[in-house]
């Protein structure tokens, strides 16, 4: 009878940060006990036949919106089938702690869903969910946007000093309950009523503790993606905290040089991104002025109840989107349904607005704010740009020292972005081959340099002595199946995945173990473990 608390991975290539080599790895007790050949194995150990696969660590999704649904099969299996067996979530300055979870389910539904198991009590209480209930581990973030709406709700306005402290202990508590860092989206309802001063004061809490401060940038990143990264640069400068810039999709020669030039200045930054160019976020924040666009509110139905209402709004409406340098004239051909939950218009979702406005006889503006009414705002959407980056100049990119893999994945809805189920089998697929990234330099972006950067534990490496969180991957299957048109479709060519030793993929099905955990930064950084 074999131990179950024992695996031994034979006959892979092992690939770390110094290049590949064929060799057997034993797991015991959750930790790889022993890498090499000869190794003196217990006649009773559990085997997984490696063959011609890699042996790799697992990947960390630096930017995921799978922390809500990760108990659901589907979500776990689109997870692991690329190889990812750790989530940063908390991101873009939305999550479910602290409070009691009502305002993230509110306003970021249509991005996260609903989190089934909680209900308040704080980032400890949250990161408890997942101990023992999912095959992953998550770690999470302090949601700013969430701890501004807990102290002072939606207004457009600064912070007292009284409520200022107010969100500093908010964001010390959630710290101090094993939060990675704190997290701002610049462009969402508070996050972007929070001014430099504001942020650089909740991120010395930060910075005394050892956290990271990860920005979804104000403004906007295509055309105004410079900007962004000098507001971090400045709250670097004012609190010492350690930066990273989340989903960085800008143009790339601005971003390389904008980031060697904040380097050289004193303010480092890590970023995470993804193998596509199209982006996806709630209509929402992308069409309305901000006071339309608060969560659960009756703002745009009455600002829509008479004619002139409905001619004030279409005016905003048509110069936001004529103002960005991410859509263009065309802009109703840029932008995709992706989840409509309002029943009238649910067929419409994989149209884009231009071809859904057609279909119905109607103004894509009309179309889109009679859509947003119904949904009651949550309605998410896939982007189009209109010059796509080239794979040569993503590459550029990701060999920045400072990147890191984050699919920034939308779970919800029947037509979401490819990213969700595909970004870290598509780095494989195209990036890890010879004159891109390569197998060993892939894997440090895709999972070492993350758990460095968020303080991850003794994971992201294959040695002896580190949590075995293990993928098993056929460099010559590889391959992300899903696409703009397919968005759903499940990764091929990792079918043997561990987490903590525990097999949770096994010949490209679930096993239905949970050994994941909600991973905590502590002092020895090893999360539920």
């Amino acid at each position: 009878m074999t131990d179950p608390a024992q695996v031994l991975l034979r006959g892979g290539t092992v690939v770390g940060a110094d290049g590949a080599e064929r060799a057997d790895v034993l797991v015991a007790d959750g930790r790889i006990v022993a890498v090499g050949t000869d190794l003196d194995v217990p006649t009773d150990v559990a085997t997984i036949d490696c063959g011609e696969r890699l042996v790799l660590p697992g990947f960390v999704d630096a930017h995921s919106h799978g922390g809500s649904l990760v108990f659901d099969d589907a979500v776990q299996t689109a997870l692991l089938r690329q190889g990812v067996t750790t989530i940063v979530t908390g991101q873009d300055g939305v999550g479910p702690a602290p409070g009691d979870g009502g305002y993230a389910d509110r306003y970021f539904a249509a991005i996260d869903g609903p989190h089934p198991r909680y209900d308040g009590g704080g980032v400890g209480a949250l990161l408890a969910t997942y101990d023992g209930t999912t095959p992953v581990n998550v770690a999470t973030l302090v949601p700013a946007g969430t701890v501004r709406h807990e102290v002072i709700g939606d207004d457009d306005r600064p912070a007292t000093p009284t409520e200022l402290e107010a969100m500093r202990a908010l964001v010390r508590r959630g710290l101090a309950e094993g939060a990675t860092g704190l997290a701002t989206g610049l462009d969402y309802v508070p996050g972007l009523y929070a001014d430099t001063a504001e942020l650089a004061a909740l991120c010395t809490e930060v910075a005394a503790a050892d956290g990271l401060y990860v920005s979804h940038m104000r403004g906007g990143y295509e055309g105004n993606a410079r900007a962004g990264l000098d507001e971090i640069a400045d709250i670097v400068r004012a609190s010492g905290v350690r930066a990273h810039v989340s989903h960085l999709h800008a143009p790339v020669e601005l971003a390389v040089a904008a980031l060697a030039e904040l380097a050289a200045a004193g303010a480092p930054m890590s970023f995470d991104a993804y193998p596509y160019s199209r982006g996806c976020t709630i209509l929402s924040m992308l069409l309305l002025p901000a006071e339309l666009a608060r969560p659960s509110t009756d703002d745009l139905a009455h600002a829509l109840a008479d004619d002139a209402g409905r001619h004030r709004v279409r005016g905003a409406v048509l110069a936001r989107v004529l103002g960005r340098a991410d859509l263009g004239t065309d802009w109703a051909d840029q932008i995709t349904l992706s989840h409509v939950p309002a029943a009238e218009f649910h067929a419409l979702q994989g149209r884009t607005l231009a071809e859904a406005a057609a279909a119905t006889g109607t103004d894509p503006v009309d179309l889109a704010l009679d859509v947003l009414v119904d949904s009651a705002l949550q309605v998410t959407v896939v982007m189009r740009v209109p010059r796509p980056r080239t794979a040569d100049e993503l590459t550029r990119l990701f060999r920045l020292p400072g990147h890191t893999a984050g699919s920034d994945g939308i779970f919800v809805g029947t037509h979401p972005h490819p990213r969700a189920y595909g970004t870290f089998a598509r780095y494989l697929q195209e990036y890890a081959v010879p004159g891109r990234l390569g197998w060993s330099e892939t894997v440090r972006h895709l999972s070492t340099t993350s758990v460095e950067r968020y303080r991850l534990g003794d994971r992201g490496v294959v040695r002896a002595g580190a949590i075995a969180d293990l993928a098993v991957v056929d460099p010559d299957a590889v391959t992300a199946g899903s696409s703009y048109a397919e968005p759903m479709r499940l990764a091929e060519g990792i079918d043997d995945v561990l987490v903590a030793g525990v097999p949770v993929l096994a010949d490209g099905a679930l096993t239905h173990a949970t050994p994941g955990a909600g991973l905590r930064r502590d002092g020895s950084g090893t999360g539920g473990r």
